[in-house]
């Protein structure tokens, strides 16, 4: 048992170790939000579906809200408390070329925004994030997914 008086240091996994080194941060969070959000929104096969969704007078509350995910993510805010699920289970156009293409611009923008052991850490972040809301929404919809493969990347020209 711990006395009250320690502190308990919770590892942190090399990766967002590296990251910190290379200087990831609150403003660099925000820096990607605010980039990728930009041009998702404004791309032609996701950006139909954010404009829809989430409405010009939210969207600077969208932006925030995503931005403390990413922070409790990788920085350990705890910050985040939302549920993300059931707003993405509404989303009944959501297919895996949505998430191939949202995949695909925030690789872009990272790789543009940030040093290079960042950007991979959010890529491989993005990535999971991607597969798990992916595969979380085939099963809400009874969709078999015994059989699914991650998705493949869409390179950008």
């Amino acid at each position: 048992m711990t006395a009250p008086s320690e502190t308990r240091v919770r590892a942190v996994h090399p990766a967002i170790e590296a990251a910190l080194k290379e200087g990831l941060d609150e403003a660099m969070i925000r820096r990607v939000v605010d980039r990728f959000y930009a041009r998702a929104r404004e791309d032609d096969v996701i950006g139909p579906v954010f404009r829809r969704v989430v409405p010009d007078a939210e969207w600077q509350a969208h932006l925030a809200k995503i931005a403390d995910f990413w922070s409790s993510m990788l920085l350990g805010t705890g910050r985040y408390d939302g549920r993300p699920m059931p707003k993405h289970f509404a989303i009944a156009e959501l297919d895996d070329a949505h998430f191939k293409r949202w995949l695909a611009l925030f690789r872009l923008t990272v790789e543009e925004e940030c040093p290079p052991a960042t950007a991979a850490l959010l890529i491989d972040r993005s990535e999971r994030v991607g597969n798990s809301f992916r595969i979380n929404i085939k099963m809400h919809r009874g969709e078999e997914i015994i059989h699914l493969k991650p998705l493949e990347r869409e390179e950008l020209s």
